[in-house]
């Protein structure tokens, strides 16, 4: 029998593959959905529709995911099957091509449940996580986890994008190439969902006491640290989802782009996200996890404004190339917020609550941003409208909301200014490789057995 701890051991560098599977779905399969309905001759406002419903149907099932936890009685479970799922649901997404007129609300309706299994789950899987990472280690471990799905992502969108490009002639040939990298997208949810089942889970009993109602949360959330945290990142969420549903068709509409230089593109922002994201996470774990926040909470707002300036593909991979500096922090800072303000007995709870707020707050951003595009005539083209309101209803989230924030870890003080010199200048450390040849170290020494799904990459040795 093997000791608690090394059972954790093993399930936290499982855990790193499911996530890198997991975004490698994300890069075949859900970053090209809007892509598919561009394909599909989706309208701005069922662009908007398709942004934002799923979503809120996915936040309001976290209305059910104590429920869930309480008939299940394993938090495990309840993540596998989710996932299983969510995965599955790539084939009837898939075939909505052939619905005719009907296709686009049929692929709505698929992509909420898309949505839904991806999400009901996302309560127990924190309530989980947060039993294995230990509180001083969790900027550094995600970092990585992040690093390393990051990398995965980056690599399945440009193998996508490739593969869409090759099958760019004739609609039957486009939607043979989107028929691939959704099949692609479910081989890798399904390797994702393996190695969740072979994670361990502590011993974990559902606390009645711990359980508050929804509206419960909302009044005496203006009075808690994680209360103002969720409003914030609720009007951040509206705010960001004002445009993000546009960039897509102004890239493929407006701007002409092929399949390829939109992947290249979105990729610039992934790579970027992917160097930084263990850099973010070493200064949340000596700095504190808000100042990351407050730091990345005035430096992502920008992101929209840049696209109004220019068209120059190499001004956009710069643009890009900012946004996937300030997500990364701005994500990763969010993630760990969240374990360091909620008490373990409810954090699945404050978790849902969390999904319910924000979900709703992307529906309203992206109806609002399909009703601004439909009826502006400002600019050369329609949506810079919504890119410039996007920029200021991020920023006026900030300037509310992270003033009143606190740290709640004792941690070393650092100016905003140094901090990000810091993030600019430090060198990312361990690299994607070395990170995936210590798991592989491990398991030739005989902590893990071997798994069909690992990574076969030749050993070498570390430059002194």
């Amino acid at each position: 029998m093997e000791n608690k701890e090394k059972k954790i051991k093993k399930s936290l560098k499982f855990s790193i593959f499911d996530g890198a599977f997991y975004w490698m779905m994300v890069g075949f399969g859900e970053s090209f959905i809007a892509a598919f309905a561009v394909f599909l001759k989706a309208t701005n406002i069922q662009l908007g529709l398709l942004s934002s419903l799923p979503k809120a149907f996915s936040s309001l099932s976290q209305l059910f995911s104590n429920w869930l936890i309480r008939i299940f009685k394993t938090r495990k479970r309840i993540v596998c099957i989710s996932s299983l799922l969510q995965g599955l649901t790539y084939i009837p997404i898939a075939l909505v091509f052939f619905f005719g007129k009907f296709s686009i609300l049929i692929l709505i309706i698929f992509v909420s449940l898309y949505w839904i299994f991806g999400v009901i789950g996302n309560p127990a899987w924190s309530s989980w996580m947060g039993d294995l990472v230990s509180e001083h280690k969790r900027g550094d471990y995600f970092g990585n986890r992040n690093k390393i799905g990051n990398f995965t992502l980056f690599v399945s969108l440009l193998i996508a994008g490739y593969i869409l490009q090759k099958f760019s002639t004739g609609t039957f040939m486009q939607y043979t190439g989107f028929c691939i990298i959704f099949s692609l997208a479910l081989v890798s949810r399904l390797i994702s969902f393996f190695y969740l089942t072979r994670q361990y889970e502590p011993e974990y009993e559902f606390a009645p006491k711990a359980n508050f109602s929804f509206m419960q949360f909302v009044k005496e959330a203006r009075f808690r640290n994680y209360g103002l945290f969720v409003f914030y990142l609720s009007l951040m969420n509206l705010g960001v989802y004002i445009s993000a549903p546009f960039f897509t068709p102004y890239m493929l509409y407006d701007l002409k782009m092929s399949y390829g230089i939109f992947t290249i593109i979105t990729a610039v922002a992934l790579i970027t996200k992917f160097v930084m994201m263990p850099v973010w996470g070493k200064l949340s774990d000596k700095y504190g996890t808000k100042k990351v926040l407050v730091l990345a909470g005035f430096l992502m707002p920008a992101t929209p404004i840049f696209w109004i300036f220019s068209t120059n593909i190499y001004y956009l991979m710069f643009a890009q190339v900012f946004a996937g500096f300030s997500w990364a922090g701005f994500d990763l800072a969010s993630f760990n917020f969240i374990f360091d303000t909620t008490k373990r007995e409810k954090r699945a709870t404050c978790v849902a609550y969390y999904n319910v707020l924000t979900g709703l707050a992307i529906f309203v951003g992206a109806i609002l941003g399909g009703l601004i595009v439909k009826y502006n005539s400002f600019f050369w083209s329609k949506y810079f409208i919504v890119f410039i309101i996007s920029t200021v209803m991020r920023y006026a989230a900030s300037v509310i909301f992270l003033p009143k924030l606190r740290e709640v870890r004792i941690v070393e003080e650092i100016s905003s200014r140094k901090l990000l010199m810091k993030a600019l200048t430090t060198r990312p450390s361990s690299g994607l490789v070395s990170n995936i040849m210590n798991f592989r170290r491990n398991n030739n020494n005989g902590n893990i057995k071997s798994s069909p799904f690992m990574f076969k990459l030749p050993m070498r040795k570390k430059k002194q």
